[in-house]
Order: structure tokens, then C-alpha cells, then sequence
């Protein structure tokens, strides 16, 4: 861990709906995302944020889900990637031990009218991604790796063990 950043604990999720499509939040980093591009400072991210106190995970992920898209009584699925990393884009940088659990909902219909509101950094825009348009748009994805780990489920060839994020290969970490 990384002794000068605060730890935090936090759940996100891989919002898939029925059209394999995933949802993401776009956020204004408080610094250039890509040093090749700079003042590039947008980029994509699942739902999701830190445990309170006594919570588990699944619990934190399940509220964080409502807060930030309405969603009430989905089922929360496995794990399906962890992450043991420094987070540095949000204004409040830390080390983050994260997990993603993975939920599929048979609707699009969000209600993200909270989401400014549960938000300490500005959300840009919010929207409904397919893999094939994730691979061809030149957005900046966040965690590195998460668009391998879409494949996998997508595909159905998850192993056992959630996907460790926390040391992508150099050439994970790129703007698609």
C-alpha cells in the first residue's frame, strides 16, 4: 500500500443490461488522465464508492447502486475483479481496495436523478456501452483492464477467481 494515501474500502459494480451493454459514469478528473494526451480529463467509470462504516461490500455495492441509478431489489452477482491500487484522479486521492460485483438487469430505464448529489467530483455524463463501441471510441476507461474483463463475461469464460486489476500490463492502460 502506498503509506501517504488513505485507505478506502469500496464496492463497484459492473452494471450489464440485457443487450450485454454496461453502464459507465463519466467524470471530470481533477488531473490529466493520460500523459500522451494532455488536458484530457474525462473519463469512464462504473458505479460504485466506499463502504461506511459496518458495511460489507455486497451491502455498499447495493447502496451505492441505488443512489446512483435508483436501482431497488437487483440481485447481486459474483465478484468478478478486484483492485488493490493508488486511485489518483479524484480530487480526494487514496489507495483503494476495490471490488467489482457484477449485476444484470433486464432494463435501461435508470433513474440517476441522485447522482450529482452522492457525487464529491463532477459527473459529466452518464451512458449505455457496448463492448464493440467501447473498443472503437477514444474515451478513457477506468480501471486498466476493465474492458478485458467485460470480454470474459461477456463471452462466459470467467475463471474462478475474480480478474486482479491491481498491476495491469503497460499496455492495458490507454484510452480505447
Amino acid at each position: 500500500m502506498t503509506a501517504d494515501l488513505p485507505l478506502r474500502d469500496t464496492a463497484r459494480v459492473i452494471l450489464m443490461d440485457a443487450n450485454n451493454r454496461v453502464f459507465l459514469i463519466c467524470y471530470e478528473a481533477a488531473r490529466d488522465v493520460d500523459p500522451s494526451r494532455p488536458g484530457l480529463r474525462r473519463f469512464w467509470f462504473t458505479p460504485g464508492g466506499g463502504r461506511e462504516e459496518g458495511e460489507s461490500y455486497e451491502q455498499a455495492a447495493l447502496r451505492e447502486l441505488q443512489e446512483e441509478t435508483g436501482l431497488t431489489g437487483v440481485e447481486l452477482g459474483p465478484v468478478v475483479a478486484v483492485r488493490n491500487a493508488p486511485f489518483l484522479l479524484f480530487k480526494d486521492q487514496r489507495f483503494v481496495r476495490e471490488r467489482y460485483f457484477l449485476v444484470r438487469v433486464s432494463t435501461s430505464d435508470l433513474d440517476k436523478s441522485r447522482l450529482a448529489e452522492t457525487e464529491d467530483n463532477p459527473v459529466l455524463d452518464t451512458r449505455w456501452w457496448s463492448l464493440n463501441e467501447l473498443q472503437m471510441k477514444a474515451e478513457w476507461i477506468e480501471p486498466s483492464g476493465l474492458l478485458e474483463v467485460l470480454t470474459l463475461v461477456i463471452h462466459r469464460k470467467l475463471g474462478p477467481e475474480p480478474v486482479d486489476l491491481s498491476h495491469p500490463p503497460d499496455t492495458a492502460q490507454k484510452a480505447v
